[in-house]
């Protein structure tokens, strides 16, 4: 089952990197060296699903777990990646509660949504070795995040966390900045101020918080604010740092590396 979904109704702030290379071999390295659960960017990142999936298999084999940001929160995107086995997603550019409902019903078996049926011959269910996976197991296992990222959301926030099936609502912040006019300039006061609302909301809501660390706050400062799933650094920045720290060293500098901030 998913044991994702069961950390964060735990509390407690869950930790996680991204995958932007859709590089198995990288994605364990990862696993193996501390990040036991990597983010595949489908938004941004390289690759399609079958990528993705042979990323998912590297980390799952290095006994880490994967979350996947969908590259759009269409039915037949959301219909590929959970027929291929994934069970945990982040959902981008989510503005409505309309647009919420029709997400949470694109991941759901009928009655409770529209979803497909081919359950015996998928990889999310085993290859048919669960076989009540399609009555409830499904609906149990699949983990919705939804991305807040931009001032429409917020000013809609309280009507999209009222849809039932949302696991958390995930916040953008760099997307966010740019929408209220602030591109790169996550700490604006315009900025946090959209944040203070959102966690206001969700907070009101009982709804479980996700974002990336950054906009002026570090670990510490989003676990003391109550965040449940918090992604840090990303596989291209973390190559582009030693780069830049061999090159400083080999020049005989002692200049700190400039990781781009995502």
């Amino acid at each position: 089952m998913n044991t994702l979904k069961a950390r964060m109704a735990k509390g407690g702030m869950i930790t996680a990197a991204w995958a932007e290379l859709a590089n198995p071999d990288v994605a364990e390295i990862m696993v193996r060296h501390g990040w036991d659960i990597i983010v595949i960017d489908g938004e941004h990142g390289i690759g399609d699903t079958e990528d993705w999936v042979a990323v998912a298999r590297a980390v799952e084999s290095a006994g880490g777990e994967v979350v996947l940001r969908l590259p759009d929160g269409m039915d037949t995107t959301i219909k590929r990646a959970i027929d291929r086995g994934f069970k945990s997603f982040i959902v981008p550019m989510v503005n409505t509660a309309a647009q919420a409902r029709a997400i949470v019903a694109s991941f759901l078996y009928p009655p409770l949504g529209r979803r497909g049926y081919a359950a015996p011959i998928l990889r999310a269910s085993d290859w048919g070795v669960r076989t009540g996976y399609a009555r409830q197991e499904a609906r149990d296992d699949v983990l919705i995040m939804l991305q807040c990222e931009h001032v429409d959301a917020v000013a809609n926030l309280e009507d999209i966390v009222a849809v039932e099936g949302i696991g958390a609502i995930f916040i953008g912040p760099n997307d966010l900045a740019a929408s209220a006019g602030h591109i790169e300039d996550m700490e604006s006061d315009e900025v946090q101020a959209l944040l203070a609302r959102i966690e206001e909301v969700t907070g009101k809501a009982g709804m479980p918080l996700a974002t990336i660390r950054g906009a002026g706050r570090d670990w510490a400062d989003l676990e003391t604010l109550g965040y449940r799933f918090v992604i840090g650094v990303n596989d291209v920045s973390m190559l582009i740092e030693s780069v830049q720290r061999s090159v400083a060293e080999r020049d005989g500098q002692r200049a700190a590396p400039t990781v781009p901030v995502y």
